[in-house]
């Protein structure tokens, strides 16, 4: 159980940068957060102890290696999940009476519905402005979402370091390809491309979105 002194604001802001980064130093953490190195050091103990983190030695320069820290999957279960029991067991019924034709369709219909309510949202203004409110709506749907501009041709890239429906998308990675449809016809007036799959590899999904000509 976590002790009363370890649930502090510096507790759950390491464990978003965590999510974040996907592994780093006690050092960097502790330089972003603007505490000492010292009190991050016991704030990742304290997590270590209860299996919400794991350190692993990576090498930095000279000297003895400096322990790169990570979220185990309990850390990252303590994020919002919107994919529970009942939606993964409908799935399955579905998928497993449904030719996978059948199953492709429903998601993608499912897709246009949800992109027309995006597009209603998000309204008609610039490529970034749309972009933030996506980011926004996305949060509070249990997504730790963020938006950069990627600095070549008017570019963006939209990163997502927890999905709400992960345990269904490990299940069913076509839900994977039902986000990717989402956000094309979310952005009719953008190429958009899957540059990142959590799935594949890396700690977070990205989609990279160039303005059309």
């Amino acid at each position: 159980m976590a002790s009363t002194s370890s649930c502090t604001p510096t507790r759950e802001a390491a464990l978003a940068l965590l999510l974040r980064l996907g592994e780093t130093t006690a050092a960097d953490l502790a330089e972003r957060l603007a505490v000492s190195v010292q009190a991050m050091r016991r704030h990742l103990r304290n997590l270590e102890d209860e299996g919400l983190v794991e350190a692993s030695a990576g090498a930095a320069g000279p000297g003895r290696p400096s322990n790169r820290w990570q979220l185990t999957g309990k850390g990252q279960a303590q994020f919002p999940d919107g994919s529970d029991d009942f939606a993964l067991g409908l799935l399955s019924s579905i998928a497993g009476t449904l030719p996978p034709d059948t199953v492709q369709a429903l998601l993608a219909h499912q897709a246009h519905e949800k992109a027309a309510t995006y597009r209603h949202q998000l309204g008609s203004g610039p490529l970034q402005q749309r972009l933030e409110r996506l980011v926004d709506l996305r949060r509070r749907e249990g997504f730790v979402a963020d938006c950069r501009a990627d600095g070549r041709e008017g570019a963006w890239v939209v990163s997502e370091f927890h999905c709400s429906v992960m345990r269904l998308a490990e299940q069913f990675p076509c839900i994977c390809d039902q986000e990717l449809l989402l956000l094309r016809l979310t952005f009719p007036d953008c190429q958009v491309d899957r540059v990142h799959w959590r799935l594949e590899t890396g700690h977070s999904c990205g989609f990279r979105l160039v303005p059309s000509p």
